[in-house]
C-alpha cells in the first residue's frame, strides 16, 4: 500500500512519469550494448598475453604486418559472413567459393588467355551468380541456410577439384598463373606491398628497422590489408548510417514484422549473400595473384573462421545484430594467434583449441548482452 500511495502522491503532486526511451543511460550501459566490446576485450587480453610470452620483435612493424596479412584474409570473408549474419542467414560455402573462384581466375588467366581485368570480371560475375542461386534456393524453399550452403559447401570444393584436373590434365595444381598476369597494370590493386616505396625511403633514413643489405624488414602494407580496411569502413557505413544498413538489421531482427513494414526482405537477403561470395572471390584473387597459383584446398575451413571470427566481433546467431568493426577485431585476434605462437614455445595445434575457445566465450557473451539489450530472461 505505501509504495502504491507513494506513486499515486507523485501523480497527484503533478509529476509526469517520464518515458523510459527518453531516459539517460550512464556510457557503461551503453558500451555494455556494443556489440565489439566481447572482441575488444578478446584482443587486449590476446595482446597482453603475447606482450609476456612471445618475442618482442612480434610487436615489431615488421610482426604486425606479419600477423595482419592472414587476418586480413579471414576478415574479408568475416565481413561478409557477418553482414549475412546480421541479416538473419549463414553461409557455409564461403571457404569452398574461395577454391573455385580460384579455378575460375586461374583457368580465365592461364586456359582461357584472358588479361587480368577480364579474368577479374569473370570471377566476380561467377560469384554473383552463386551467390543469386544460394539466395533463392534459400528463399524459395524455406530451407535453412545453414543446411543449403553446407551442401554447396562439397559441391564447390568437388568441382574445384575436378576442374583443376581438367585444366591442367589430371595435376591438382594450377601454375603458372603469375607469368601470365606479370607487368599487366592493375596488378599492384590486387597483390603484393602498397607503398614499397615510402618503407624504403623510411629504411633509408633509419626510420624503420632493415636487413644488413639495406632492405627494409618491412617491405609495404600488404594490398590485402587495404582491401579489408576499405570494406569494414563501407560495411560500417552501411550499416550504421544508410537505409539499406536499417534493412539488413530489421531483415535479422524479425523477417516477418520487417516485411509488413515494407522493408524487402528477400531481396535485402539476395544482395547479403552476393557480397558474401564476391568477398570469398576477392580473397581468391588476392591468394592465388600472391602465390602464382591455385589448388583445391584453398580456402580450406576458411568458411569455420570467418564465421567464428564474425562472432567473436560480436554478430548473433540469430540474427539482427552485428558490428563490421566487431568482425574486423575478431579477424585481428585470429591473425595475431595464428601466426604469434610461431613467436612463442608454444605447440602451434594449440591454436585449434583457441578457436573452440573462443567461439564458445563468444556465443555465451553475445547471449548475454543480447538478453540485456532485449530485455529477456
Amino acid at each position: 500500500m505505501s509504495d502504491k500511495g507513494f506513486g499515486m502522491n507523485e501523480m497527484t503532486a503533478g509529476s509526469t512519469p517520464r518515458d523510459e526511451r527518453l531516459q539517460e543511460t550512464s556510457w557503461v550501459t551503453r558500451l555494455m550494448k556494443r556489440p565489439e566490446l566481447g572482441a575488444l576485450s578478446g584482443l587486449v587480453f590476446v595482446t597482453v598475453f603475447f606482450a609476456f610470452t612471445a618475442d618482442p620483435v612480434m610487436f615489431s612493424l615488421s610482426g604486425i604486418l606479419n600477423f595482419l596479412s592472414p587476418a586480413s584474409q579471414v576478415g574479408i570473408l568475416a565481413i561478409g559472413a557477418g553482414l549475412l549474419m546480421v541479416g538473419g542467414e549463414f553461409d557455409l560455402s564461403v571457404g569452398s567459393m574461395v577454391a573455385f573462384a580460384g579455378l575460375v581466375f586461374g583457368a580465365a588467366v592461364t586456359v582461357l588467355g584472358m588479361p587480368l581485368i577480364a579474368a577479374v570480371f569473370l570471377t566476380f560475375l561467377t560469384a554473383i551468380a552463386i551467390g543469386a542461386a544460394n539466395s533463392q534456393i534459400v528463399l524459395r524453399t524455406g530451407l535453412p541456410s545453414f543446411i543449403v550452403t553446407l551442401a554447396l559447401l562439397f559441391i564447390l570444393r568437388g568441382l574445384a577439384l575436378v576442374g583443376v584436373k581438367w585444366a591442367t590434365g589430371g595435376s591438382t595444381q594450377l601454375r603458372g598463373i603469375a607469368e601470365r598476369v606479370a607487368g599487366d597494370p592493375l596488378l599492384p590493386l590486387l597483390s603484393g606491398d602498397a607503398f614499397s616505396s615510402v618503407f624504403q625511403w623510411l629504411a633509408d633514413h633509419n626510420v624503420i628497422a632493415t636487413f644488413p643489405n639495406g632492405t627494409p624488414m618491412a617491405s609495404g602494407i600488404p594490398i590485402e590489408l587495404l582491401w579489408f580496411l576499405a570494406l569494414t569502413a563501407v560495411a560500417t557505413w552501411v550499416l550504421l548510417r544508410t537505409r539499406f544498413g536499417n534493412w539488413i538489421f530489421a531483415s535479422g531482427g524479425d523477417a516477418a514484422a520487417a516485411t509488413n513494414s515494407g522493408v524487402p526482405v528477400r531481396r535485402v537477403k539476395t544482395y547479403l549473400f552476393i557480397i558474401t561470395a564476391c568477398c570469398a572471390a576477392l580473397v581468391a584473387i588476392i591468394t592465388v595473384l600472391d602465390a602464382g597459383s591455385t589448388d583445391p584446398r584453398r580456402g580450406f575451413q576458411k568458411e569455420f573462421e570467418a564465421i567464428i571470427a564474425a562472432v567473436i566481433g560480436g554478430c548473433l546467431l540469430t540474427g539482427g545484430y552485428g558490428s563490421a568493426i566487431g568482425a574486423f577485431l575478431g579477424s585481428v585476434i585470429f591473425g595475431m594467434v595464428m601466426i604469434g605462437l610461431t613467436y612463442t614455445r608454444i605447440d602451434q595445434d594449440w591454436y585449434q583449441v583457441f578457436l573452440g575457445g573462443m567461439l564458445l566465450i563468444a556465443v555465451l557473451f553475445n547471449n548475454a548482452i543480447r538478453r540485456r539489450v532485449t530485455g529477456e530472461r
